[in-house]
């Protein structure tokens, strides 16, 4: 298969699958208990039928299920994401002015995360069997198996509350705000405590992936030839069991990013950032179904996308995958 049949192979694949997601999402989403005008409206609804039927046929909710799919894909495929039934603002607004908040915090946590797991698990990798690896290996044991909210309240209670070092909640402190460069200090002085909790939370899936490379690497012939012929452990493990180890997490790096987009929905709601996971978190609590339908839409384009990227850069690198795929 050539490269340029691959390519639009693969992007068509991922534009069937988006569809399907989307159609599936709508269908469970619409089918759930509950209804978005009693909770806007609140005992209104009850109390004046005339209202209730006045704003299901406003947000089409009186329609039956297969026509308001039909038309919410048709708004989709013209980029248009609905109004939210609690803000009545485009859904697409409501995501973008949070988008950059999350960001910051997903993609700062994810990049810290990479790096130092990956370093702790070529260190644990090379001192395998010993004090260290095996501190190493039970501390991200530990971190992986910790609740993200717990840890994240531990930390504000300890930095925040006990030593008062650190800013418990916010994106910025209101009580006192900034302009200019003090401003964006601010917002990175609060971010300390979300993005060290993600940050920890997302280290061992690099440091355990990286060192069982690094020790599959150290096991095989090229090793045990380059130590016959008389070259460190350090240029041997630097220039080649390094290199061949690195691609495992490089790649769950990327698709890791591809769910950026999604936040950190426990960390965001218990540190009071302003964020996707937060907005859908309220929107699921009150059942506005556009700002969830169209959050998952966003989440599922980035994991998409992310993966057809990796998937074309392996077949631009790796001829073998487009007839392994073929």
């Amino acid at each position: 298969m050539s490269l340029a049949r691959y390519i639009i192979s693969r992007f068509f694949q991922s534009i069937f699958i988006i569809l399907i997601i989307i159609i599936i999402n709508f269908i469970i989403i619409s089918s759930a208990p509950g209804d978005p005008v009693q909770f806007i409206a609140g005992d209104i609804a009850i109390y004046n039928p005339d209202l209730a039927a006045y704003l299901r046929a406003k947000w089409g909710l009186d329609k039956p299920l297969y026509e308001r799919l039909l038309i919410y894909l048709t708004n989709v495929l013209r980029g248009d994401l609905g109004y939210s039934y609690r803000y009545s603002e485009p859904v697409i607004n409501l995501i973008l002015e949070r988008l950059p908040v999350t960001l910051l915090l997903t993609v700062s946590a994810n990049i810290m995360a990479f790096v130092i797991g990956v370093l702790l698990g070529v260190y644990s990798a090379r001192k395998i069997g010993g004090k260290s690896d095996t501190f190493l290996t039970v501390l991200n044991f530990f971190l992986w198996s910790t609740p993200s909210f717990w840890l994240g309240i531990i930390l504000m209670m300890f930095f925040a509350v006990d030593l008062k070092i650190l800013p418990a909640t916010g994106l910025i402190d209101l009580r006192n705000p900034k302009t200019g460069i003090w401003f964006y200090l601010d917002i990175l002085y609060h971010s300390i405590l979300p993005v060290t909790t993600l940050t920890l939370i997302t280290i061992p899936l690099y440091y355990k992936i990286t060192r069982d490379t690094v020790i599959q690497q150290a096991s095989e012939d090229y090793v045990t030839t380059y130590r016959a012929i008389g070259f460190s452990e350090d240029v041997i493990y630097r220039r080649y069991v390094f290199r061949n180890s690195i691609i495992p997490p490089v790649t769950v790096f990327g698709v890791h990013m591809g769910f950026a987009v999604a936040g950190a929905a426990l960390i965001e709601n218990v540190f009071g950032w302003p964020g996707v996971g937060r907005l859908l978190l309220d929107s699921i609590s009150t059942r506005d179904y556009p700002v969830i339908l169209g959050i998952f839409i966003i989440i599922a384009s980035s994991v998409v996308l992310t993966n057809l990227i990796i998937d074309l850069l392996y077949a631009i690198l790796d001829p073998r995958v487009r007839i392994e795929k073929r």
